[in-house]
């Protein structure tokens, strides 16, 4: 078990060692406490909150990730709502998992809003991954809803736990998924932060699926089973 201290090392490490954030990454400032990690400061894009976030979570022992960074942006990057809008519209109309017809958006002082329906949780996520990187955003609230189709509850989770057998980060024998009314809720425990979302990403990737109600613990003692 890491202590605090090194669970603070590490991630400041991960945050300098991330690319997109190793020029920025002294001005990120990293709490550690029982485990929950915070991260505090300014960044110059939301992309750049976003991979914070993402790389805390990759260090092994963090359980939790509370992200209280600033999207400030330089004069260089600054957009009315009317260019972000028109430049949200286009980033939609060119992804391919994307149907732009499905999708309504409001732009406010930078915050993007989604709304709309789609049939698959991943159609959601790419419409949000499509905006997060544009110039002037400030951040994304996806208010997508995942259309209900009819289902049959054991066929969703024998399709869940073979995801989770076939997943070379999933230890299967420590989660269990149970479904109700195409709600998958996830349970267990796994090592890291990272197992955690891929048995989320495994399930919200099975048809029928609307969302996924996630409550597997993150315990780096846990044994593989």
């Amino acid at each position: 078990m890491k202590t605090d201290k090194e669970l603070q090392l590490d991630v400041m490490a991960e945050i300098e060692f991330d690319p997109q954030l190793k020029d920025i990454a002294t001005e990120i400032g990293v709490a550690v406490k029982e485990g929950v990690v915070t991260l505090a400061g300014n960044v110059d894009s939301y992309a750049r909150k976003l991979a914070a976030e993402r790389a805390a979570q990759r260090v092994e022992g963090v359980k939790v990730v509370a992200v209280d960074l600033i999207v400030t942006l330089p004069s260089s990057a600054m957009k009315n709502d009317a260019e972000i809008a028109l430049a949200v519209k286009n980033a939609l109309s060119w992804h391919s998992a994307v149907n732009e017809d499905e999708i309504e958006l409001k732009v406010d002082e930078g915050w993007v809003y989604l709304d709309g329906a789609v049939d698959y949780d991943y159609m959601k996520k790419a419409a949000e991954n499509a905006v997060n990187n544009l110039v002037g955003v400030r951040g994304v609230t996806n208010r997508i809803m995942v259309r209900n189709r009819s289902l049959d509850p054991a066929e969703v989770k024998r399709k869940i736990t073979a995801a989770f057998h076939r997943s070379a980060t999933i230890d299967s024998g420590n989660i269990y998924a149970e479904i109700n009314d195409g709600v998958v809720t996830l349970s267990g425990k796994v090592r890291t932060w990272a197992e955690r979302q891929d048995a989320e990403n495994a399930a919200l990737s099975c048809s029928g699926v609307i969302s996924v109600n996630n409550v597997i613990e993150i315990d780096p003692a846990v044994m593989v089973s």
